[in-house]
């Protein structure tokens, strides 16, 4: 499989697109003004203890106070407590760790306002942005990312990744990163670290050592409600997860971003990515350049096609979404060879769903309503076959089997709003309302604007752009209206159409095409 990465950016933000073999299967869309973004750190405040929540909610100025559960706080809590409050009093001021006194962790079953006080200061991180009338979710086990690795505070271990399947591999990563690690940090080994070497390990964590002590130096001047870590671009962080990828090509319009991939892509050894990096220069916008703006408009509606004339239709509800897989003009039978069978169409139609729940960032509960299949081998088949088109989902995500009723349930993890993007066009003649006026009010209209103009005005000849179904009224019957209004002023009326017009549309030009202003 080929991939492409799409970076493409204006004055309101960044878009990235994702394609697979030129299909979007991944878009992000990224305001200039945005806040609030998973990974960010706020200095926040508590507001108000939540008991029978066992959970706080925090000022961090957003509209909504952020919430905060107990099991998000981290077992070193009390020590984060510490190192805030020490830190805002200018009690610390080193970013290191090595003579900081640890508190005791808190246990799993513990209580939130045993730890968090009303009006306690606290350093806490996006872990999901703010979602419809919700305001942010958030955790205080702080921790921050590069490359290779992970770090968290107030720890002592090193993890690694389990898709690192080599034992000696998993020993080598270990044994070396408790070698190289600062004292008192939890560091976690990613994928991509797999292999690489111990100059490439040691730098990509002395840069986000780097970060933490900005952090910490932002900390000593920081008021309430301050953002005192934000993570790197967008751009960047996808490429940190998509390091294992085949891309075939990087493409972005923007000097800067440019630049800054580059500058990535050098430090992480990926020389065949490096050598597909592009700057576009051409008339044609980048996304429309790649068909990207054409695969939104079909990709994000209601009704979604696949295959050979099937669709699925998606809603969204309160609690849920629900997709129901359809035939469309395909002829189905389980008993013919010449025709196709409900198990083949729904194994396409999963490919199509599992890029729509990625592709929108659908989370939260999905219901797939499948074309009903008699043979339960075949449902173990659909069942497997829509696991393996999940697989590449970065998002924690479970499936449960088919039901005796066709259903398959599906809990995605979501955290950022959902992806909407409006492709319906709205209704010229009532602009979306579903209400129009009396057609017989504009014809009323149309005749007095003209009248006025043959009679008080030297136009020889008068333009008038209408409707389809309007001019079909003004020129019905052996005298038509247009007849009539020749007898009474001897001057003509060329009726044209514009099938783009509303029903209750209509320009008047003169005999130089110029169009005549009507005041109203």
């Amino acid at each position: 499989m080929s991939y492409e990465l799409i970076i493409d950016k204006d004055s309101k933000g960044e878009k990235i697109a994702l394609l697979q073999d030129q299909k979007l299967i991944e878009l992000q869309q990224n305001k200039s003004s945005k806040k609030f973004n998973v990974g960010d750190i706020y200095l926040g405040t508590v507001r108000k203890i939540m008991p029978n929540l066992n959970a706080a909610f925090v000022d961090i100025g957003h509209g909504k106070d952020a919430f905060l559960h107990y099991h998000d706080l981290g077992p070193n809590i009390r020590s984060l407590i510490n190192l805030t409050s020490s830190t805002l009093q200018g009690a610390w001021k080193k970013s290191e760790l090595d003579n900081f006194n640890l508190s005791p962790e808190t246990t799993k079953t513990g209580k939130i306002s045993e730890v968090v006080k009303k009006g306690m200061k606290l350093m806490v991180q996006i872990e999901k942005e703010p979602i419809s009338k919700k305001g942010p979710r958030i955790s205080a086990e702080l921790s921050l990312a590069g490359k290779y690795f992970i770090i968290i505070p107030f720890g002592d271990t090193v993890t690694v990744s389990k898709k690192i399947g080599s034992s000696e591999e998993r020993k080598r990563l270990k044994t070396l990163t408790h070698s190289i690690k600062p004292s008192k940090f939890t560091v976690i080994c990613r994928t991509a670290a797999k292999n690489k070497a111990v100059k490439d390990l040691h730098q990509d964590l002395t840069q986000i050592f780097s970060k933490w002590a900005v952090m910490i130096e932002s900390l000593t001047q920081a008021e309430n409600r301050d953002k005192i870590y934000e993570e790197s671009d967008k751009s960047i962080l996808l490429l940190t997860d998509l390091l294992s990828y085949e891309l075939k090509q990087i493409v972005t319009n923007d000097k800067v971003i440019y630049q800054k991939v580059k500058h990535f892509l050098q430090e992480s050894k990926k020389n065949n990515a490096l050598k597909n990096l592009k700057l576009h220069k051409g008339k044609e916008t980048l996304f429309s350049s790649f068909k990207v703006h054409r695969q939104i408009q079909v990709l994000f509606g209601k009704k979604v096609p696949f295959g050979q004339g099937g669709y699925l239709i998606i809603e969204h509800t309160e609690a849920m979404h629900v997709i129901d897989v359809n035939s469309g003009n395909q002829k189905v039978s389980s008993d013919s060879s010449e025709v196709v069978t409900p198990l083949e169409i729904n194994i396409e139609a999963t490919k199509e769903i599992a890029r729509q729940l990625r592709l929108r960032d659908m989370g939260g509960i999905i219901v797939i309503d499948y074309i009903d299949l008699k043979i339960s081998e075949e449902k173990k088949i659909l069942f497997e076959n829509l696991k393996e088109a999940m697989s590449n989902d970065r998002a924690q995500h479970t499936i449960l089997p088919m039901t005796k009723f066709g259903l398959v349930q599906i809990t995605r993890q979501r955290v950022r709003p959902e992806l909407n993007i409006n492709t319906n066009a709205a209704c010229p003649s009532c602009n979306g309302s579903g209400k129009i006026e009396n057609t017989s009010q504009l014809i009323e209209d149309i005749e007095d604007t003209l009248i006025h103009l043959l009679q008080n005005q030297n136009q020889k000849k008068l333009n008038l752009l209408v409707h389809p179904v309007i001019k079909s009224y003004f020129t019905k019957g052996v005298i038509s209206r247009q007849i009539q209004w020749f007898l009474s002023y001897r001057r003509w009326v060329k009726i044209k159409i514009s099938s783009d017009f509303g029903l209750l549309e209509f320009k008047i030009f003169d005999s130089n095409e110029d169009e005549i202003k009507i005041q109203s």
